[in-house]
């Protein structure tokens, strides 16, 4: 009895599990990559995102799911940059001095943007926060992810690089 029980709950907690990754459209348009300006007022060229994988990551400094999964995206930097893994994030935080000061307090070296009108068309509707994309080496979304996700989560997207996305 005991066992059925514990199959009958865990039926409806794998279907959400599934569910939490958002089908991404195979006809998606590619991303036409233009150059972003960073928080720390530095230019982050078109030409190094385009032809790689790119984590793209919307946050906001006042997110607690936010503030628990961006160190996971620290450590994927720290480990996956040399191999050509991409990453761009946008804060959504409407005081581009309180994104700064967030970035700074964690020493974050991921690069860090102000959410913009082009990052929103790139991107369209967030559905939560964090929100979480891969864009493949063909400028397609290859991978969406709404809400935290926990370390081996984040870690588990060096795969987007071991592959080329």
């Amino acid at each position: 009895m005991q066992s059925a029980r514990r199959r009958f709950l865990a039926l409806p907690l794998a279907a959400l599990a599934a569910s939490r990754a958002a089908a991404v459209p195979a006809n998606a348009a590619a991303i036409a990559w233009s150059d972003v300006t960073l928080l720390d007022g530095s230019v982050l060229r078109a030409d190094t995102l385009r032809g790689r994988p790119v984590v793209v990551e919307f946050w906001a400094s006042w997110c607690p799911f936010c503030g628990r999964q961006n160190p996971y995206l620290q450590a994927l930097w720290n480990a996956q940059r040399a191999r050509g893994l991409r990453m761009l994030t946008f804060s959504i935080d409407r005081d581009p001095a309180a994104a700064r000061a967030y970035v700074a307090e964690h020493d974050y070296t991921f690069p860090a943007a102000m959410a913009s009108a082009q990052s929103n068309r790139w991107f369209g509707a967030r559905k939560g926060l964090p929100m979480l994309y891969v864009v493949g080496s063909d400028g397609r979304i290859v991978f969406e992810e709404a809400g935290e996700m926990f370390a081996e989560d984040i870690a588990a997207l060096a795969r987007f690089v071991d592959r080329g996305a």
